[in-house]
C-alpha cells in the first residue's frame, strides 16, 4: 500500500493544485519512484489511498498497467490519517501481512528486503516491522529506539541521541494491528505502534541509504537538483 491522502500543508503553494505524491524529483513523480521500486521487488498489486486532488493520482497512474503492476484505489472524502486510511483499505489489500510506504518520501530502499519480515509476521511472530533511518536535521529527536532488531519505546532523552532513530514511513503490518480501528474514521498510526511495541511485537531495521522526507519546497528542490545532477553525470 502507498499512502497518498495527505494534504501536504507544508508544501503549499505547490500542493494547492497538485497532490504531494505527484510532485516530481529527478524527472519522476515521487509516487512513481515507489511504484517502480515495488514492482522491481516483485510486488504486483498495489493499493493507493487518496483524498486531496486524488483524481489526479488516478489519472497519472491509471490501473497500473503502464508500470507493470495492478493498482486499486481507496478513495477518502477527507484524509483519515495513517491507521484510518490503512484500516479502510484492508478489503482491497486482501492479505494478512503487507508493506506500506508513505507516498511523500523519496527512499532508495530495496523493498525485496521485506521478504523476511513479511514471512515472519505471516507466521504470527510480530504485528509490525519498521524501517528506521538516521535522524534528519529537521527531526533530531527521532521516534524509536532500535535494539538488536527490536523496536522499543525506551525513554531516551528527548534531545539528539544516537540510540533514537526516525521512522522512515516504510513498514510491514499485520492486519491484526488494525483490528480495533474502524474503517472510515480518522485514526493515527503511532498509538497502535506504541501499544504493539510495549507488547514486544515490533521488529525493525536501520536503513543507511538515501532517504528524504520531502516535506518542504526547499527539500523538494534540493533533492530534484541532486538527482538530476547524478543522472546527467
Amino acid at each position: 500500500m502507498i499512502l497518498a491522502a495527505g494534504r501536504g500543508e507544508r508544501m503549499r503553494p505547490l500542493t494547492d493544485h497538485t497532490p504531494k505524491p505527484l510532485l516530481a524529483v529527478g524527472g519522476r513523480p515521487l509516487i512513481v519512484w515507489h511504484v517502480e521500486r515495488l514492482r522491481a521487488a516483485g510486488f504486483a498489486h498495489i493499493v493507493i489511498n487518496h483524498a486531496h486532488l486524488g483524481q489526479q493520482i488516478e489519472h497519472a497512474l491509471g490501473n497500473g498497467a503502464a508500470f507493470g503492476v495492478s493498482i486499486e484505489y481507496s478513495r477518502e472524502v477527507s484524509a483519515l490519517e495513517t491507521a484510518g486510511g490503512i484500516a479502510t483499505a484492508l478489503p482491497l489489500i486482501g492479505v494478512d501481512v503487507f508493506p506500506v510506504v508513505n507516498g511523500d518520501i523519496y527512499c532508495e530502499y530495496d523493498f525485496a528486503r521485506l521478504a523476511e519480515p513479511l514471512a515472519r509476521l505471516a507466521a504470527g511472530h510480530d504485528q509490525a516491522h519498521l524501517v528506521l533511518v538516521d535522524n534528519p536535521p529537521h527531526h533530531p529527536n527521532g521516534d524509536f529506539v532500535l535494539d538488536g532488531g527490536r523496536v522499543t519505546n525506551a525513554d531516551a532523552p528527548l534531545t539528539p541521541h544516537p540510540a533514537r532513530l526516525t521512522f522512515s514511513g516504510i513498514g510491514v503490518y499485520h492486519r491484526a494491528l488494525f483490528a480495533r480501528t474502524p474503517a472510515g474514521e480518522k485514526a493515527p498510526l503511532a498509538p497502535l505502534l506504541r501499544l504493539a511495541i510495549d507488547a514486544g511485537r515490533v521488529s525493525g531495521e536501520r536503513f543507511g541509504g538515501r532517504w528524504v522526507d520531502v516535506g518542504t519546497p526547499a527539500r523538494l528542490a534540493a533533492l530534484d537538483e541532486e538527482l538530476r545532477q547524478e543522472h546527467a553525470a
